[in-house]
């Protein structure tokens, strides 16, 4: 409605106002306006429109001997030409923004595609808020698996942003989807990963930011058996779980965590497991350092195990949205880092 509100109003100042004031002004935003937000057919009628209400003017005016009006009018005419330009190079670019995005979104869903909800007895749910606009992923990722040892769940963060931090994400998560059905226990797997990880790194030596240094990944592994009430986890300098028990929160903080990945040789092939009881009903909450650390507008942290006490009853898809609505609630809109979480509930 704004290029027909702008003829109206080009239209009502040159009825109502002396004959020296013009409106052409308005008259030629209008048009500009049009090619921003109609379609071809608008853009043209407004031009149209446009040109028709200013000769009325001038004949109303009495100014068709008028060369000044005359020129006014030619650059009127000029403008709408150039309206109609705009607008089909506005359109063209339109279409391949489409055609991007929807190759950006394959790209991203490729690289981390939703959990399924149900794996075995284990149900399960996601969260996943990237920090960078128009992206759907970042460096943080998530993924889970039934294998022959049970439901073996994967979270981890990727140091650092952008295109470089996706990219080892998608390496990390295709040498666990591998990985994860063949390795006899957490602390193998873990070792895969780290092999995996180094290799994927010493490829790329030359690349600005990708030193072993600063491409190192935060990840939690942990495996759910089918015939155990329990969880094993293996903690790669990654924040502790939550166990969701009967209305309790607690924080399942490793004996002796290792460090990220990408740094194993400062560990060797020592992966100390970490063993808790999780019982049908039970719930565990997987998250990255984007949840902790988010501040609110006094610069304090958000309270996650506090927060998450309110609805650790309710089912894992309620608490992530409750969880979702609150990040964004707390942080006044304006989350600073790519956050990632994953519930998993044990069922009968």
């Amino acid at each position: 409605m704004l290029p027909a509100l702008l003829l109206f109003l080009g239209l009502l100042i040159g009825l109502v106002t002396p004959r020296n004031i013009r409106p052409d002004a308005l008259l030629a935003t209008a048009m500009v306006a049009a090619a921003a937000l109609l379609p071809l057919r608008g853009t043209v009628l407004t031009g149209v429109g446009a040109c028709a209400i200013y000769v009325g003017l001038m004949a109303d005016f009495d100014a068709l001997q008028d060369a000044t009006a005359y020129s006014e009018l030619a650059s009127l005419a000029a403008i709408a030409v150039f309206a109609v330009f705009l607008n089909r190079l506005l359109d063209r670019r339109a279409h391949q923004l489409v055609q991007v995005r929807s190759v950006a979104e394959a790209a991203q869903l490729a690289v981390l595609h939703p959990v399924p909800h149900h794996l075995g007895h284990v149900t399960l749910e996601s969260l996943y808020l990237a920090a960078a606009a128009e992206a759907r992923i970042g460096g943080d990722l998530y993924e889970a698996i039934r294998t022959p040892h049970g439901v073996r769940l994967l979270i981890g963060d990727v140091r650092g942003k952008g295109l470089l931090a996706v990219q080892t994400a998608a390496a990390l998560l295709s040498a666990f989807r591998e990985a994860a059905h063949d390795a006899p226990d957490l602390p193998h797997l873990a070792r895969r990963l780290e092999t995996s990880m180094s290799r994927y790194a010493s490829q790329y030596p030359g690349v600005p930011g990708s030193e072993i240094a600063e491409r190192f990944i935060t990840a939690l592994l942990a495996e759910i058996p089918d015939d155990e009430p329990v969880v094993r986890t293996v903690t790669c300098g990654h924040p502790p779980p939550l166990l969701l028990h009967r209305g309790g929160v607690r924080k399942l903080q490793s004996a002796a965590p290792s460090p990220p990945l990408n740094l194993g040789m400062l560990v060797g092939d020592a992966y100390h497991v970490d063993l808790a009881p999780f019982h049908p009903g039970d719930q565990l909450l997987l998250y990255t350092d984007g949840v902790t650390e988010t501040r609110d507008r006094s610069g304090a942290f958000y309270p996650l195990a506090e927060r998450i006490r309110w609805w650790s009853g309710e089912s894992p898809r309620q608490i992530l949205d409750h969880l979702h609505r609150d990040l964004i609630a707390y942080s006044g809109g304006e989350l600073d880092d790519d956050i990632a979480a994953l519930v998993a509930r044990r069922g009968r």
